[in-house]
């Protein structure tokens, strides 16, 4: 980027020695003798810094500088640009008076030209980081949160806003179509990375033989001796965002190499001599409990904890049934321009299918709610257009027949089921006692009392 400098001085010479300076340094330069001059210069004209003289003619440069950070016209061109002044006469109590009025710092006449270009590469560095901080702000602010008002999903979204500006690699769990991308996406668009790739690998779907090609790309000699270079993913989302999904079913012998990548950042593409150095945030998602994987040596240890930096769980569908009429209209407006006809689901049909367990979660949703816009009749989608599967109330499979419950009177009845829905739940959130908690509706203490009374603590 090449920087503009606004130089303030009514003296000539003296703006003619720093436009020298300056352009030897690869600087851009405004000139103005004046502070009126300097105002209307900044009114129209973007510049990263502003050295500015105290002594001149007309306004000093004390009253320019205060107009300058209150004036209204030019202010989103030069927010928070520093001003450095510049005095032959300085006095403390000048110095003091220029920097209530939000001066960055202030220099003696004759001017030291180390001191100059050292101040304004700190100045600059310091008001980039400003501006990239509040633009960052300004999109997590103003960014649309993930589909749905469940308290699970706001959740989610409170935890993805406080982590996603940092650089911290994150492991995201969850069941077969709960949206792991989704949420993935939503931390690099939040994230000081949102301006670079955002890149997405599904471990399970490359063979084994081509992964290694596929995340570090390759080197091969050309017909005419030229090296011909394949860039892999790692290359391409260089500065911004990998996304490893189905990271559990990544072979072993290739979770050795991503292991080594992450902690070295550096990669080899295959036939390649040199090492590459890759600026890459990481996001891994799985459907596995990873603890288990490691336990029946199918996943690398190593590889979890520094994956493991992060976990973020994905709720399933059933957990947020709430949220299906916001989720229904998103997929309904995202097929408008497909569709021949306008439709919606009565509040009769949307009842019905808040009542699913939906085993396959968001995706099946958006599969069902796509087939019914073209399959439908009418305008508007009722009960009778939804399939037979909406209307079975098929207990979810939890290891244990519920017709024995009916064998027992309704104490033990109840009994065996607060054991087995709790074992459930505690199955489904990998053991953690507080996200159980927090899922079923429960204090944490209390909830670690029960599954002591029925054996499972």
């Amino acid at each position: 980027m090449n920087h503009t400098i606004l130089i303030v001085d009514d003296e000539e010479s003296i703006r003619t020695s720093l436009r020298g300076i300056l352009e030897d340094e690869q600087y851009a330069v405004l000139e103005a003798p004046s502070g009126e001059a300097a105002l209307e210069l900044l009114s129209t004209h973007p510049v990263s810094a502003v050295l500015l003289d105290i002594w001149m003619d007309g306004i000093d440069g004390v009253e320019t500088l205060r107009r300058f950070k209150q004036q209204e016209i030019g202010k989103e061109l030069n927010a928070d640009v520093p001003v450095i002044m510049m005095s032959g006469h300085g006095t403390i109590e000048t110095a003091v008076t220029a920097t209530k009025e939000g001066a960055y710092d202030f220099l003696e006449k004759p001017l030291s030209l180390d001191r100059i270009l050292l101040l304004l590469g700190r100045a600059i560095r310091e008001w980039l980081l400003l501006r990239e901080n509040r633009a960052l702000r300004a999109r997590i602010e103003n960014a649309p949160a993930m589909i749905g008002t469940a308290p699970v999903m706001q959740a989610l979204e409170q935890q993805i806003r406080r982590m996603a500006p940092t650089d911290g690699w994150v492991l995201l769990i969850g069941e077969n179509g709960t949206g792991k991308e989704v949420a993935a996406r939503r931390v690099h668009e939040l994230s000081k990375r949102a301006n670079a790739p955002f890149i997405a690998v599904n471990s399970a779907a490359i063979p084994e033989k081509a992964i290694e090609t596929e995340l570090f790309g390759r080197e091969k000699s050309g017909p005419d001796g030229t090296t011909i270079v394949q860039p892999g993913r790692f290359e391409q989302s260089n500065h911004g965002t990998l996304f490893l999904d189905a990271v559990g079913d990544m072979p072993l012998k290739m979770q050795a190499k991503i292991l080594r990548a992450l902690q070295e950042q550096q990669i080899e593409r295959v036939g390649g001599q040199q090492p590459i150095r890759v600026d890459v945030r990481v996001i891994a998602a799985t459907n596995k409990n990873l603890e288990e994987e490691i336990a029946e040596g199918r996943f690398r240890q190593d590889l979890y904890y520094r994956l493991n930096v992060i976990p973020l769980h994905i709720p399933p569908l059933r957990e947020r049934l709430e949220d299906i009429p916001l989720l229904v209209e998103h997929f309904i407006a995202m097929q408008q321009a497909n569709m021949v006809q306008t439709r919606h689901f009565s509040a009769e049909a949307l009842a019905t299918m808040q009542n699913y367990h939906w085993p396959g979660n968001v995706r099946e949703l958006k599969n069902l709610v796509e087939r019914l816009l073209i399959m439908a009749s009418g305008e508007r989608i009722e009960p009778s257009d939804l399939p037979d599967f909406l209307y079975k109330r098929e207990l979810p499979d939890v290891g244990q027949p519920w017709q024995e419950l009916l064998e027992h009177n309704l104490r033990d009845a109840r009994e065996m089921f607060e054991r087995v829905y709790l074992q459930a739940q505690l199955d489904r959130q990998q053991g953690n006692i507080s996200r159980t908690a927090e899922v079923i509706g429960m204090e944490r203490s209390a909830l670690h009392r029960k599954l002591k009374i029925l054996g499972l603590g």
